[in-house]
């Protein structure tokens, strides 16, 4: 079996003839995304939603695979805040990960998408163990594939786990989608006038201190000229739109006006 080059970057990306303006994509669907409106848990009408879009996409052309956060069952630094060790609280995280990736597999699944649950912490009653070569078969054959419990370690976060993960599977961009249309200096939703940002470097959010994702993870990105699109999971369709570079969105790549 051939497998994809782990390093590839924006000047090798996988545009191709056709609506999708990538072949391969890592998809960053935060725990809260999951939750919609509700005050905590799994929203299976939201997973259904966004299981639709993907499976349009899939049906596309376009490989995807998934990382999904827990932030809307358990969240370690909250535990963290209350006395708990960070350790223990990152590894609560890293389950609720899990739990969220097994509801979203089941919204795939409904739809007709083929999809496999992969976890950096074995756990083999309930899904596959996380192996390279193994997830990069699944993708190959078409299938969703959704990373599971972080990196298996604590201290780090699913949006480092999403850019590790897009750089081990040779992924053409790391999409992360948010409750907002891109990157702002500030929370648009507590600062209206809050300015918002096409285009940006790895170096300008770092040195912007821009929430985007944690510093680590836009270090990695940097290091490996991964792009990162961040885009909104609000509306129906969107995902499809993003794939074809029609969604509202920031672009962060080497240069600014690349891309």
């Amino acid at each position: 079996m051939s497998e994809p080059s782990s390093t590839t970057s924006a000047a090798a990306s996988g545009a191709r003839p056709g609506s999708a303006k990538y072949r391969r994509v890592l998809l960053k669907l935060s725990g809260e995304a999951l939750m919609g409106r509700q005050a905590y848990g799994i929203d299976m009408a939201v997973c259904t939603r966004l299981a639709s879009d993907i499976k349009e996409a899939v049906a596309g052309g376009t490989e995807i695979a998934i990382v999904v956060g827990g932030g809307n069952i358990f969240r370690g630094l909250s535990g963290v805040a209350r006395g708990m060790d960070r350790a223990t609280g990152d590894y609560m995280g890293m389950l609720a990960t899990v739990m969220n990736a097994l509801a979203f597999q089941n919204a795939l699944e409904q739809q007709g998408v083929a999809a496999r649950v992969l976890s950096a912490i074995p756990m083999p009653t309930v899904c596959e163990a996380y192996v390279r070569s193994k997830a990069l078969h699944h993708i190959e054959r078409g299938r969703v594939v959704i990373f599971a419990a972080g990196t298996g370690n604590p201290y780090f976060t699913t949006d480092t786990t999403a850019v590790l993960r897009g750089i081990e599977m040779g992924c053409d961009v790391v999409a992360k989608a948010t409750q907002v249309d891109g990157v702002y200096a500030a929370d648009p939703k507590k600062e209206p006038g809050a300015e918002r940002y096409d285009r940006l470097t790895y170096d300008d959010v770092l040195r912007r201190s821009l929430n985007v994702m944690d510093m680590a993870a836009i270090a990695l990105a940097r290091d490996n000229d991964m792009p990162l699109v961040v885009f909104s999971i609000e509306e129906s369709g969107n995902i499809t739109k993003m794939l074809a570079g029609e969604a509202r969105s920031s672009l962060i790549t080497t240069r600014a006006g690349s891309g």
